[in-house]
């Protein structure tokens, strides 16, 4: 992936890809984003090890950042993993996290890191993509389908 650059509320953010030094910024928005979702609690040492091992899967997973160039601070990420879709005959992504600071919502850093992720899903011959959502988060619903995802008539059912 290349980086990219772009300015917005007086500052310039980088999007790229994350690296083990992200780990960190990267579960400071988890905590951000599992205060929105019912389904998940925050637990810091366990979601630094899910993103390290997702990181360590650079074939079959990607994990993009948005970088504020001044403050060097992690203020947007998304990350996705391929699989086998035998519905596609070919590989499928589960987009899982995607998540911007408050502060820098609304000014196309959400876009542009699902733009990075659509880049990355072409080069890896991804035919399908789907998204978890939390079905009470109206505001990414509502960003999402003016992306031009769709809602489908499948569910997600889940065990521990």
């Amino acid at each position: 992936m290349n980086d990219s650059m772009a300015t917005g509320n007086d500052s310039l953010i980088l999007i790229r890809d994350a690296v083990p030094d992200d780990i960190n910024g990267l579960a400071s928005l988890l905590k951000d984003l599992f205060a929105i979702e019912r389904d998940f609690d925050f637990d810091l040492e366990r979601h630094k090890k899910g993103l390290a091992m997702l990181l360590d899967r650079s074939q079959e997973a990607c994990a993009i950042v948005a970088e504020d160039i001044h403050t060097q601070k992690i203020v947007g990420m998304c990350t996705a993993q391929r699989l086998v879709s035998t519905a596609e005959g070919g590989f499928a992504a589960m987009v899982e996290d995607v998540v911007v600071r408050k502060f820098f919502r609304r000014q196309g850093v959400g876009r542009r890191l699902l733009d990075e992720l659509l880049k990355w899903a072409e080069t890896n011959r991804v035919v399908r993509l789907q998204l978890l959502y939390d079905i009470s988060n109206t505001p990414a619903l509502s960003f999402y389908q003016s992306l031009g995802w769709r809602f489908t008539s499948l569910s997600c059912l889940r065990r521990n």
